[in-house]
């Protein structure tokens, strides 16, 4: 709790020193601000009237135990796609140690229901696509909120192709119709599930600007991602929340994976 309320300090801090610069985020790498704030307003209503729903009655519904499983086995599919993205962008040891770990939960964890890994000291790494179009060098480009997938940029979309093309959970409706569908759905729900205790923050943040807060965390966390955190003191000093992105966003994911639960139909995290 002493955690969480010092950080919501910092955030508010963060928010209010960062309106001077508002004008010159837009500009730069805002342009789009009207369709986004109204994209932004969609998800929001989205997510009251259908995915909150669905997620408290997911959790009602569902033992504590098969919630992790479930949770498990989502991330066990997921780390297929991380190590692809470790060896692409030379990551070749981290590589390895995801693959083992994919290995050791499919096999002595049953699928991945138990994860086996994080017990072994085989710890879970986030790496996505998007992440390595930008160790490629490729420009985030401009800022911009989709219909259902929340906030993104140019580099972003790209990132959701290349994450879709690595996920085998794509691949599933070509053998069993409506399969693939199913599980993205259960997926989303079960990380909006897992999520539902973080809403304070975000509503408390909302009196500061919620548009501008889920921005500008957006924006701060995919810098870090892309940059293995460590971003240039200079550069630090660029990003409109001068806070420590890890603790904010790991506070509120699984994370806004980056606000990962909220990440499909939420409000845009």
């Amino acid at each position: 709790m002493y955690k969480n309320n010092h950080l919501f300090t910092c955030i508010i801090f963060s928010v209010a020193i960062s309106g001077c610069a508002s004008t010159q985020v837009k500009n730069e790498i805002d342009p789009w601000e009207d369709w986004n704030r109204k994209v932004h307003s969609l998800n929001d209503t989205l997510d009251e009237y259908i995915l909150k729903p669905g997620a408290k009655g997911y959790r009602w519904i569902t033992p504590n135990f098969v919630d992790k499983s479930i949770t498990n086995v989502f991330s066990n599919i997921n780390d297929i796609g991380v190590t692809i993205n470790d060896a692409l962008q030379g990551k070749l040891k981290q590589s390895g140690m995801d693959f083992s770990r994919f290995l050791v939960n499919s096999t002595i964890g049953l699928g991945g229901l138990v994860d086996v890994a994080s017990m072994v000291e085989l710890p879970k790494h986030k790496e996505d696509f998007g992440q390595t179009l930008g160790v490629w060098g490729v420009p985030t480009g401009p800022y911009i909120v989709l219909p259902f997938f929340g906030p993104s940029s140019a580099r972003g979309i790209g990132g959701l192709m290349g994450d879709a093309a690595l996920n085998p959970i794509s691949y599933t409706g070509f053998w069993v119709p409506y399969v693939s569908t199913g599980m993205f759905v259960l997926d989303t729900v079960d990380k909006r599930a897992d999520n539902l205790g973080t809403e304070r923050i975000a509503n408390e943040a909302a009196a500061f600007g919620r548009y501008e807060f889920f921005r500008d965390a957006y924006i701060a966390k995919r810098k870090s991602l892309v940059l293995d955190g460590n971003v240039p003191e200079e550069e630090d000093d660029d990003l409109l929340l001068d806070l420590d992105d890890d603790v904010l966003l790991d506070d509120m994911d699984e994370d806004y994976d980056e606000f990962d639960g909220l990440e499909s139909v939420k409000p845009s995290k």
